[in-house]
């Protein structure tokens, strides 16, 4: 791995290529924001912005989830990858704020933890995002990122690549650099066919040499 020195120094340039990294999910309140990310679950948020489109028309409260058949609410996010359970736990989020949380989408990271559907990544995105609380989720994007840069071991687990992160980072930054290693993974460093020709972290980064170094070879 590299320092921690090193590896802020790469999140800053990260931070100058992406100053303006927002969630990209749709969302008015931290009740559908609380939806769109359990929607996204193995999905884009483009996607899930598609169906919640039409979704948080229909839908406004945790009552009205649950006063349509589970087979209804499937129909209406039937596009989205792993609908049939997603539905279900849509339902039992709902129930459980009603009987535990007054309707309302509680604010701690145990108490968001509690509803079906809702992990570790989940809760840090509403914590961040809904209730400005210094949070930094890890998705498949930071993950990969983080261990392409050499910030964390191809080995590690999401919560150590988190517990990595908030480690190097300075708290009231890791809500921000949260979305800009997003951004950097979803439309820079991207899973299949990273840009690393162009990249300003080329020298420092080893996967990319690796991999440019391959495409020399291969030309």
């Amino acid at each position: 791995m590299i320092s921690k020195k090193k590896a802020l120094e790469m999140i800053d340039v990260i931070a100058d290529m992406f100053p303006d990294a927002q969630c990209e999910l749709k969302h008015d309140n931290a009740f559908e924001l609380t939806i769109a990310v359990l929607l996204s679950a193995q999905c884009t948020d483009n996607l899930v912005n598609k169906v919640t489109r039409t979704l948080f028309k229909k839908y406004k409260t945790p009552e009205d989830y649950l006063n349509v058949d589970i087979e209804v609410l499937q129909e209406d996010i039937r596009s989205i990858g792993l609908y049939r359970n997603k539905s279900k736990n849509i339902q039992k989020l709902c129930r459980s704020l009603l009987d535990k949380f007054d309707g309302h989408i509680p604010q701690t990271h145990k108490e968001l933890e509690s509803l079906a559907g809702v992990g570790r990544k989940t809760a840090n995105v509403v914590m961040s995002v809904a209730f400005d609380e210094p949070s930094l989720a890890v998705d498949t994007h930071v993950e990969r990122v983080s261990k392409r840069l050499g910030i964390n071991r191809w080995k590690d687990n999401v919560t150590q690549v988190e517990d990595r992160l908030c480690d190097i980072i300075p708290r009231e930054r890791w809500s921000k650099s949260h979305h800009q290693l997003i951004f950097f993974g979803r439309y820079h460093c991207i899973a299949r066919k990273p840009k690393c020709d162009i990249c300003p972290l080329l020298e420092d980064c080893r996967e990319g040499q690796k991999r440019m170094k391959a495409q020399l070879k291969e030309a």
